[in-house]
Parts: structure tokens; sequence; C-alpha cells
């Protein structure tokens, strides 16, 4: 599994998150909305320190994770961050 940040994702947590240099970011599951990994969840995203992280990338400064008790949503999947229309995007491979 790996975890990916695109520049446009970068982007707009810099933007939309008031993001600075040394900032961790951690995706987590989250019951409902649509996905294409797990049925009747899907990811968010909030500001904070990994406290047990299972997947993890530092890009450009900041640090993005997926805490160890939610690997089981990525169900062995790459997952890259993107953007599309204004909007974070998840996209599994």
């Amino acid at each position: 599994m790996n975890l990916t940040i695109t520049a446009q994702a970068l982007s707009w947590f810099q933007q939309e998150m008031d993001a600075t240099e040394g900032d961790a970011f951690r995706f987590f599951v989250r019951l409902g909305g649509c996905s294409t990994a797990q049925s009747g969840f899907s990811l968010g995203v909030t500001k904070e320190a990994a406290k047990e992280a299972g997947l993890a990338v530092d890009e450009k400064g900041y640090h993005f994770f997926i805490e160890q008790e939610d690997l089981w949503y990525l169900d062995g999947h790459d997952l890259t961050v993107d953007t599309e229309n204004g909007a974070l995007t998840y996209l599994f491979s």
C-alpha cells in the first residue's frame, strides 16, 4: 500500500486548511458517503499528529498519514489524494 499526495492536493491543503510546513494531516474512516473502496464508508481528513500511523508520507514538509486502526479501509490498495473541481478526491488502485 502506498499513499500519494499530488501537487494539486498539496496546494488544496495549503489554501483550504491553512497548512504550514510541519503540519500533519490524518485521513480517517467515517461512516457514510460514497467510496469505491468500502461500501457505506468514506474518508475524512483532519489536521492532527499521528498516534500510531500505519501508512504515512512526507511531502514538501507536510506529513500525511492513516492510523493503523484505519488501514482495513484500503484493503491492500494504494491511495492517491488529488483534487477535482476544487475538492479533494481519493483514488484507489
